[in-house]
Formats: structure tokens, C-alpha cells, sequence
């Protein structure tokens, strides 16, 4: 009977996460879609959020002076990317480190330095893979549904099956079974993405860089998860019902971007990095 009892309890957060992912969802995709000022406008704005909640994260309050530069650093950083300034913008970043540091002095300095990589980076990434006119939209699509992907699997997979902990010590929620239901999830979905924006010349190919994506997805999700562990919070923020704040919605997002703006780096402008 207690494990009866416990079965509803499992999916009492579903149903707001739906309902806020059917507001927010369409509305990001269309962003995404249109690209161009719509899009960066978006990121622009996420990042100042999403800067805002990791000094939050840090002990820091919105009106210190390090929240500000890791606003201003980071929100450059995004405008510089999505206009195709991707040296300038990792310099804003590079720069921004020790601005950082200088304004903070001592305290929770590390975590807060590592906001600016992980935010600015992931933000940049995003914006400068959809800057590009021919291949950024499937580019985009192709990492956002699969991080998507990658999170509804394990999250479904990991409910239903559960199991033995992923990482007990940084989120005693993840399970193994749901870290490879997310992963087989990602890799199924983006490889449908692949073949309905862009088939790929080899689906080997599109599978193993799907995976690699997948699994960055998750280690950035276990990055967050381990901050907020070492700063004694919860949720980053209440921002989005069901979800908790921006870093708890963006975090594998976040990681994985980067990894798919080198990919699409080295595959080329105007060529989708699957193919």
C-alpha cells in the first residue's frame, strides 16, 4: 500500500510542466523560426535573466555591482554573437572574469565566475549558431528539441522506472534509468529532426554527435544541480511554474550549445553540423 500511496506523488509537478511548456514552447519556437531580432531579443533577454539568478544563486542581490557586470558582460557577449562577432564576444567573456572577481572579492567567487562561462558561453553559442541565415534554424531545432527530448524522456522514463540513483549527492531525483531514457529519447528525436529539416549524409554520424549532445545535455543539468546544492537552494527561481527559474529550464541547454557551435564551426557556415 506505501508504494501505491507514492505512485501519484510521482506526477504531482506534470501537469503544471505541461501547461507552462504549452505556453512557453510555441512562443520560443517562434522566436527560434523567425530568427533575426525576434530571436535575438530573446536571448538577449534570457540572459539577463538568467545572470540575474545565478548571482541570486551566489548570496549576491540584483543591485550589487558584480550582478551588474555579470549582466553587462554577459549580455554583450550575446549581442556580439548574434551579429557574428564570435572572437569579440569570447573577449567580453574573457574580460569579464576578472571584472567580476575584482568587484566580489571574496565569498561564493567561484561558483560566481563560473556563471560567466556557463551563461555567457551557452547564450553566445545560441545566438550565433541561429545568426546564420541558411543553416541556424535547423541547427537550433535540431539542439533545442533534442535537449527538450533528452529532458521529457528522463523525466517520464525515470517516474515510471526508477532504480538506482544517477548522482545521489548532487540531485537525489535523477536515476540511471532516467539519464538513459533521456539519452535514447534525444538521439531518436533529433535523428527525426535530422531527416525532416536536413537529412543527414550519414546517420551514424547524426547519431553519435545526437549522443554527444545528449549526454553534455545532462552533465550540464548535474552542473546546475551540483551549484545549487553547494549554495543551498533548491530552484534557481519561480519564474516558470512547474519548472522553477531559467537555469533549471536552460541548464542542459546551456551546456550543450557551445558544443554545437563547435560543431557547426568546424563543419562550416551554411552547412547544417549533421550533415
Amino acid at each position: 500500500m506505501p508504494a501505491l500511496a507514492e505512485t501519484p506523488r510521482r506526477w504531482t509537478d506534470l501537469r503544471m510542466r505541461v501547461l507552462s511548456a504549452a505556453v512557453l514552447g510555441p512562443a520560443v519556437l517562434a522566436c527560434v523560426w523567425f530568427g533575426g531580432l525576434p530571436f535575438l531579443a530573446l536571448a538577449i533577454a534570457a540572459t539577463a535573466g538568467l545572470a540575474v539568478e545565478w548571482a541570486r544563486l551566489c548570496g549576491l542581490r540584483d543591485g550589487d555591482r558584480p550582478t551588474w557586470a555579470l549582466v553587462a558582460g554577459t549580455m554583450i557577449a550575446v549581442t556580439l554573437a548574434g551579429i557574428d562577432q564570435p572572437l569579440a564576444s569570447v573577449l567580453v567573456l574573457a574580460v569579464t572574469v576578472p571584472v567580476v572577481a575584482l568587484l566580489a572579492g571574496s565569498g561564493r567567487l567561484m561558483p560566481l565566475l563560473l556563471g560567466v562561462p556557463y551563461v555567457g558561453l551557452g547564450m553566445a553559442a545560441l545566438a550565433w549558431l541561429r545568426e546564420d541565415a541558411e543553416a541556424g534554424r535547423a541547427e537550433l531545432l535540431f539542439l533545442m528539441l533534442l535537449v527538450w527530448a533528452s529532458d521529457i524522456g528522463a523525466y517520464m522514463t525515470g517516474r515510471m522506472l526508477g532504480g538506482p540513483k544517477l548522482a545521489p549527492s548532487i540531485s537525489p531525483n535523477k536515476t540511471l534509468s532516467g539519464a538513459l531514457g533521456g539519452l535514447v529519447t534525444a538521439v531518436g528525436v533529433a535523428l527525426l529532426v535530422s531527416y525532416i529539416v536536413q537529412p543527414p549524409g550519414s546517420v551514424a554520424r547524426t547519431i553519435l554527435l545526437a549522443a554527444i549532445l545528449g549526454i553534455v545535455a545532462q552533465a550540464g543539468d548535474l552542473f546546475e544541480s551540483a551549484i545549487k546544492r553547494q549554495v543551498g537552494a533548491k530552484d534557481s527561481g519561480h519564474l516558470i511554474p512547474g519548472h522553477g527559474g531559467l537555469l533549471d529550464r536552460l541548464d542542459a541547454l546551456l551546456a550543450a550549445a557551445p558544443i554545437a557551435a563547435l560543431l557547426a564551426l568546424a563543419s562550416g557556415r551554411g552547412v547544417v553540423f549533421w550533415e
